[in-house]
């Protein structure tokens, strides 16, 4: 895999009439154009993510794997506001010569996608054959959709949705609730917040699994035991391992953005903005999702007129899209092969 970086050097104005003078995204490929430059595949990562999609997305891009690099030219950019080499908090502030920190402005997936499409015009693609993402890469990957409808031919959504919930935002709020009652949140240094970004983990950890994977993997078989639950010391390693390698402003502006979208602002609403999208869509849900129920696959499925629909079981909840990748490998397959047939799966 190579990586590389593009850096933008003219003013970017964001949705919110703040702006950026200018920013970098790394991005990482696999893999070389073909003649046609008809195999590209563009991955959309998710909040913590990074460009490294051969490693957090195993089994499904590599080596031998669905997406390869023998046939496939595979893109995967960490976003704007991410703490993977993209421009974040804890990048230099042109104006004044110090990190951002509190001072990054917020920005919305909508200002994410256009990052990742001014990326797209650099490198020269003109088609996107392959549009995939999960969780909030799936977010990015609807609007951009809708953004450059014809751009994106086909395009694989898995456990997302067309508007964050008030649940969702709710997690959300939690989470950068626990970081701001860190007291050193308010100073303006690399590792403000961390503890409190330790605390955010685990409550967003309580949204990616569920009650059966609690019950599954962290329960104690020692019925005499007092403390010192499985469950507590799972919860306080989840916080830690986060810790050490992402920041407590990068997760602030990511879970805004997160909390910010909703394809049908602009639009006239969710379902008209479905109705728009032209590319043939795959939607898969996860039966035991608790942060993106399947009732949000279903509803994305109903709207876009070119699609099919599949869920699939999964123990880890939410974090099954990351997991489970032999029932994904499977589905997008199956996918393809019935591509241009509509699935009435959804009810």
């Amino acid at each position: 895999m190579d990586q590389a970086f593009f850096k933008y050097d003219k003013e970017f104005k964001l949705e919110s009439g703040e702006k950026l003078e200018g920013f970098t995204l790394e991005y990482s490929t696999f893999g070389k154009l073909n003649k046609t430059k008809s195999n590209v595949v563009w991955v959309c990562h998710a909040l913590t993510g990074s460009s490294e999609v051969d490693i957090w997305w195993k089994g499904l891009f590599g080596e031998g794997c669905l997406f390869n690099p023998e046939e496939h030219f595979v893109i995967c950019s960490n976003i704007l506001g991410s703490c993977y080499g993209s421009t974040n908090p804890l990048s230099i502030n042109p104006a004044t010569n110090a990190p951002y920190f509190h001072s990054f402005p917020k920005i919305t997936i909508r200002d994410i996608v256009s990052s990742l499409d001014l990326l797209r015009q650099y490198l020269e693609i003109e088609k996107i054959h392959v549009l995939t993402g999960g969780s909030l890469g799936g977010q990015q990957a609807m609007e951009w959709s809708l953004k450059c409808p014809d751009i994106i031919e086909n395009m694989i959504l898995i456990s997302t949705n067309a508007r964050h919930s008030p649940w969702g935002i709710a997690f959300n709020e939690a989470q950068r609730m626990a970081i701001a009652a860190d007291p050193t949140w308010k100073e303006e240094r690399e590792d403000a917040g961390v503890e409190g970004l330790k605390a955010a983990r685990a409550v967003a950890m309580l949204s990616y699994r569920n009650y059966e994977t609690y019950q599954t993997t962290q329960l104690d078989e020692d019925d005499e035991k007092t403390g010192d639950f499985k469950a507590s010391s799972y919860q306080r390693y989840q916080g830690l391992k986060l810790s050490q390698r992402f920041n407590a402003y990068t997760y602030w502006i990511l879970s805004e953005a997160m909390d910010s979208h909703n394809i049908g602002r602009g639009r006239g609403g969710v379902m008209k903005a479905l109705k728009q999208i032209k590319a043939y869509t795959q939607v898969i849900g996860i039966t035991t999702d608790i942060l993106f129920p399947i009732s949000e696959q279903r509803l994305i499925a109903r709207g876009i007129q070119n699609v099919t629909y599949e869920e699939i079981n999964s123990t880890y909840g939410h974090d099954g899209f990351l997991v489970e990748t032999d029932q994904l490998d499977k589905s997008i397959r199956a996918f393809f092969k019935q591509k241009n047939r509509k699935q009435l799966l959804y009810g």
